[in-house]
């Protein structure tokens, strides 16, 4: 807690007998803005428009912390180490902490208090418990504590209940993924839609982005009507679930997946039905590039297409946290829009298969090859 934030609170908490814990009900200290005056949410841009962490570091001495909400596959230790690294960039940042809630709600919420407890002033987290962890959001808020959810939103009103909300305009995401599969499948056959634990709301919004585009092709069948596939993103349940669902299904055409490094799993459903694999889109992942190298052609069924794994998103985080810490006004952008960098139908966007990295790897993370390397040795 910064002494302007602790002096604040103080006089707020004298004066009206609150606890220092607060109230689950209440926002900021005085439900009152958490953000410097002048900024401005929602800003919408690019990768290329985030700033250096350099420009909100600060001078006294700064904890800060990445809260995962299940940190269970490739993606979650790449998004990891980004933090760990934009955060090694600040000369008064005296601890970089990692709590893994392991896909547990009570387990999010406990590691969250723990990390207020230990007097961290930053806290980033991928909230994926939803609006479960609102009033634990709350109450760190409430306790000086600059708060920033990336990808999984926890509801509430950023700039009030926390800093701001980082993420890429997810339905637009899911749209876009959705339009460019149901086009290569010609406007006819059976669709899916494949997202991870259950309840969470970043699949839940890749799901409404395709459910936009399916207005437009009245002729597919969406075989997932009452929401997305449950997988937890990972690969080997992804296979167990994909196997079931041509059991069940029989022809699937086409497929939409929030994470294509676990779409692999998927991927060798197919392979060991002896099915044709049909047109699938997600975002990157060096194996899904690979396979489709392995087992694609360009007069195929079988196509790709990916957008950004966004992992670089968490620098933005970071940013945003430091900021409102040290009551600098932020330019970053809160939401990114993402555009289409593979396509197997495009000679100009082919699917890039990278031997030298690990299948795990993700190309577009921000993530230097030689990070990468170490990282998955």
């Amino acid at each position: 807690m910064t002494p302007k934030k602790a002096t604040q609170f103080a006089a707020l908490a004298a004066a009206t007998g609150l606890l220092l814990t607060g109230c689950a009900g209440d926002s900021a200290p005085g439900g009152g803005s958490v953000i410097p005056d002048g900024q401005e949410l929602g800003i919408v841009g690019v990768e290329a428009d985030i700033a250096d962490i350099t420009e909100y570091c600060g001078d006294e001495p700064v904890k800060v912390a990445y809260a995962d909400g299940a940190g269970n596959n490739a993606w979650r230790a790449i998004t990891r180490a980004i933090f760990e690294e934009w955060a090694a960039k600040c000369d008064n940042i005296t601890d970089v902490i990692y709590t893994d809630a392991q896909g547990d709600t009570q387990k999010a919420i406990s590691d969250i208090n723990s990390l207020v407890s230990q007097g961290v002033d930053v806290i980033v987290s991928f909230v994926d418990g939803g609006e479960a962890l609102l009033p634990t959001v709350r109450q760190a808020t409430q306790q000086g504590v600059s708060f920033v959810p990336l990808v999984g939103s926890p509801g509430g009103e950023p700039g009030v209940d926390y800093v701001d909300f980082v993420s890429e305009d997810i339905v637009t995401y899911g749209e876009g993924l959705a339009r460019w599969t149901l086009e290569q499948m010609g406007g006819t056959g059976n669709l899916v839609m494949l997202g991870g634990g259950a309840g969470n709301s970043y699949s839940q919004n890749v799901y409404e982005g395709v459910l936009r585009a399916l207005e437009d092709y009245p002729d597919v069948t969406l075989l997932n009507e009452d929401g997305f596939v449950v997988t937890d993103w990972e690969p080997g349940k992804i296979q167990q679930v994909v196997a079931g669902l041509i059991t069940a299904h029989g022809q699937i055409d086409g497929i939409v997946s929030d994470y294509g490094g676990g779409s692999v799993g998927g991927i060798r459903a197919f392979l060991a039905a002896e099915k044709d694999i049909p047109v699938w889109s997600a975002n990157d992942s060096n194996e899904f590039a690979c396979l489709w190298d392995e087992y694609g052609s360009e007069d195929s069924k079988y196509q790709i297409a990916t957008m950004s794994s966004r992992n670089w998103v968490i620098r933005a985080a970071l940013n945003k946290g430091l900021a409102a810490h040290n009551g600098i006004v932020n330019t970053d952008p809160s939401t990114f829009n993402l555009e289409i960098i593979e396509d197997s139908t495009d000679p100009a966007l082919q699917p890039t298969c990278e031997p030298s990295l690990p299948a795990d790897a993700i190309l577009s993370s921000g993530l230097s090859v030689e990070s990468m390397q170490e990282l998955f040795n």
